[in-house]
């Protein structure tokens, strides 16, 4: 009976951190909360478990939010997604200066009815993209986002904030040196994937040679 006890033990804890992940998901969906360990922490309490226990790892929350999009929401969850890839690729071609990548959960394709396009821009003159926004009459408002790009070693960078096309933005501002050095994802640990301009377009047109985007207006903000 003892050697049988770690097995039930660990059957236990392995449906626990589904249940918590299960319910971080649809905390997430709901809320839209973007931080995954005050997601887990909430998904803990609501379910009358321990917070300091062995909740789920982000990669487990993540995989939970894309299931949650395939049961409850797979239609509405692609249509959303060709919106915001589309609304990104316009911005981009908007700040090609900056030399845009697209991150995150829009690049990903598991997105949320909350998700923002994350878009990192690389310039040593961050408030020249505050300036650009501004000559288009783009409201917005400046912040900072914190993002590591060696391990327990979070940095903060500006950030520009604005909605666009009833699309929330972030626009990260890195320096010129840090191009070739993506942060760290919070998800997987290993540096954040991105996509430029002509990826984000391979994503909305599969199937054409030449950019659609070429020779159509910028957005109007």
């Amino acid at each position: 009976m003892s050697r049988k006890a770690p097995c039930r033990t660990k059957h236990r804890s392995d449906h626990s951190r589904i249940r918590v992940a299960q319910e971080a998901a649809r905390i997430i969906h709901q809320h839209g909360l973007s931080d995954f360990r005050a997601a887990k922490a909430k998904a803990a309490e609501n379910l009358g478990l321990d917070q300091h226990g062995s909740l789920p790892s982000n990669a487990e929350v993540e995989q939970a939010i894309a299931e949650h999009n395939r049961i409850f929401r797979e239609e509405q969850q692609v249509s959303e997604l060709e919106e915001h890839r589309h609304t990104a690729a316009m911005l981009m071609l908007d700040l090609n200066v900056f030399r845009p990548r697209l991150v995150g959960a829009v690049l990903s394709g598991n997105i949320t009815e909350h998700s923002s396009v994350d878009l990192h821009l690389y310039t040593d003159t961050a408030e020249s993209v505050g300036m650009l926004l501004d000559s288009k009459g783009v409201a917005f408002y400046s912040t900072v986002r914190r993002h590591s790009m060696q391990r327990g070693r979070p940095e903060e960078f500006p950030c520009y904030r604005f909605t666009l096309e009833a699309t929330p933005v972030n626009a990260t501002v890195f320096p010129e040196k840090r191009q070739k050095q993506a942060p760290l994802c919070p998800i997987s640990g290993r540096p954040m994937k991105r996509a430029n301009l002509r990826d984000v377009e391979s994503l909305l047109y599969p199937e054409n040679d030449s950019s659609p985007l070429n020779g159509l207006p910028v957005l109007e903000f």
